[in-house]
């Protein structure tokens, strides 16, 4: 017989028996001197730590990213340098669902990148689309509480979503995709990646260039209509879970081209939209994009809660080479994330080991949660601050980025100045055909169903100024839909507090049929 491990404690002594417990008498209580029975119990009791406030359902796998172009002129990066490889981590997944929530909801999808550089981690952490609901941080905690339950119905409320979306019409472009065929993919290998943000490069001359970052499916685009994902949630929840980790398995392993556009420094004052707005994009017809190589997942998790749920993504991992820019909600995140991780982990998150980088750390933090390295900057016990006379860590100076160029007086801007229309606009008219168009005009009107009038007749205001027959389409779709699920689309008033609530379609995703849109 082969032999097997011993069974231990937590602290290595062996274990006699695992099957019963010890106590008074063969019919008598347990004892609490039974330490291995409380031990199970308490750990039972702590195996699960908090779920993430949005992106909480989420799959993942291990993989590389391969540099097959020359972008040298533009960073200094050394993972980006032509014939790189460094290994990787990614994580795809919803943004509004708890954990147990469907796998195939209509959403947008979270697409976070960590990559093992040899000067650190580097996380590019983004959705599966070029833009987002908001432009200004102050406005993403409210986003998100129209995205989560109400808190008197404890359901996920329609009224709440359109009610602060027809109130921030900068939403209009990414509500547009969401709504599109591009807002319920097949499975993650179906779908793009983008940093969305504008961040920058920077070389060893010292030269700074604005930078947006794409990954290109190449499994193509495929995707669900909201009754074809109502059949697959039917029979399955996990339905991304299982097609990537079985991919992966199989040794078919799913690639995405990795393309960047790229911006000279100064022309972020003469572009006609404003660059470092999340709501928009940049032209690709000003700005193409540049192919730079490509990542593949080829390796899935041994352990999914050590490996992917304890997975820790933050744009304030950057590597020389790599920055930042003035985009307000990217600043804000820098924050935000790495401060959220701190919360659900523990102080010393970047310690557990999908965290931890793959190159020597030396730091000064002390003590605190996870804390499983000493503190020690280097190996005389007297190097725990700095400056020191011990041989702790000294800065790198040469990793020190030119100034971030900014114009302009500390002040509240007003951010509803912009243009909210024109790249919808294009979007809609240019980009999408007639069938695309039709879908979309379905799948936003089914979303409205419940909705009081006032909300969604606010709403048609700002599709038609995008385009006459966006309006008209939207309508079309909400009268004929609110008809068949037995409302009458012009008597729904705003009642009290509590928003209306509509019986859903949870294939759907979104608040307002069961269902919302990390």
């Amino acid at each position: 017989m082969t032999d097997r491990p011993k069974l231990t404690t937590s602290a290595g002594a062996p274990w006699p028996n695992n099957q019963d417990s010890l106590s008074a008498g063969k019919r008598g209580p347990v004892l609490m001197q039974d330490y291995q029975l409380i031990e199970k119990l308490a750990h039972q009791n702590r195996e699960r730590i908090p779920e993430r406030t949005v992106h909480a359902k989420g799959w993942g796998a291990h993989g590389k990213l391969v540099i097959t172009g020359d972008i040298s002129k533009y960073t200094k990066a050394k993972a980006l340098q032509p014939g790189a490889e460094t290994p990787m981590i990614a994580r795809f997944s919803t943004v509004a669902g708890e954990q147990g929530a469907a796998d195939h909801e209509r959403d947008v999808r979270g697409f976070a990148l960590k990559f093992y550089t040899e000067d650190g981690n580097w996380d590019m952490v983004g959705n599966n689309t070029p833009v987002f609901f908001v432009r200004d941080p102050y406005k993403f905690p409210d986003f998100i509480h129209t995205q989560k339950r109400h808190p008197k119905t404890n359901m996920r409320s329609p009224t709440a979503m359109w009610d602060f979306w027809s109130l921030s019409p900068e939403a209009l472009h990414q509500v547009t995709i969401l709504m599109s065929d591009r807002g319920l993919p097949q499975s993650p290998m179906h779908m793009n990646g983008y940093g969305s943000h504008t961040y920058s490069f920077w070389n060893d001359a010292g030269e700074r260039y604005w930078v947006k970052f794409h990954f290109k499916t190449q499994q193509g685009h495929t995707f669900y209509t909201n009754a074809e994902a109502e059949q697959v949630i039917g029979k399955t929840r996990e339905g991304y879970q299982e097609r990537l980790f079985n991919t992966i398995e199989g040794g078919d392993y799913p690639r995405w081209k990795f393309q960047v556009q790229i911006m000279p420094e100064a022309d972020a004052e003469k572009t006609a939209y404003n660059p470092f707005d999340l709501t928009k994009v940049w032209p690709h017809s000003e700005y193409p994009p540049i192919d730079v190589g490509y990542f593949e997942l080829n390796r899935n998790a041994d352990n999914y809660f050590t490996e992917i749920e304890n997975a820790a993504f933050s744009p304030s991992n950057i590597v020389p080479g790599i920055s930042w820019s003035p985009d307000k909600m990217l600043q804000a995140r820098i924050f935000s994330y790495a401060d959220a991780h701190r919360h659900r982990l523990g102080t010393h998150y970047e310690t557990i080991p999908v965290n931890r980088p793959r190159c020597p750390v030396h730091h000064y933090h002390r003590d605190g949660e996870m804390n499983m390295y000493g503190g020690l900057a280097s190996g005389n016990e007297n190097a725990y601050y700095e400056p020191n006379s011990y041989n702790g860590a000294l800065e790198d100076r040469s990793a020190t980025e030119p100034p971030l160029r900014i114009d302009g007086d500390a002040a509240r801007y007003d951010h509803t100045e912009y243009d909210d229309y024109l790249q919808v606009r294009e979007l809609y008219a240019k980009v999408m055909n007639d069938d695309e168009r039709a879908r979309l005009h379905g799948n936003m009107g089914g979303a409205m169903v419940g909705v009081p009038t006032e909300i969604v007749e606010r709403w048609f205001g700002h599709l038609k100024q995008v385009d006459p027959r966006y309006e008209a389409g939207v309508r079309a779709e909400w009268e004929k839909q609110s008809r068949d699920a037995g409302y009458d689309p012009n008597a729904l008033p705003i009642t009290g507090a509590t928003p209306q609530t509509t019986k859903g379609d949870s294939a759907h995703g979104l608040p307002g049929m069961s269902h919302a849109a990390e």
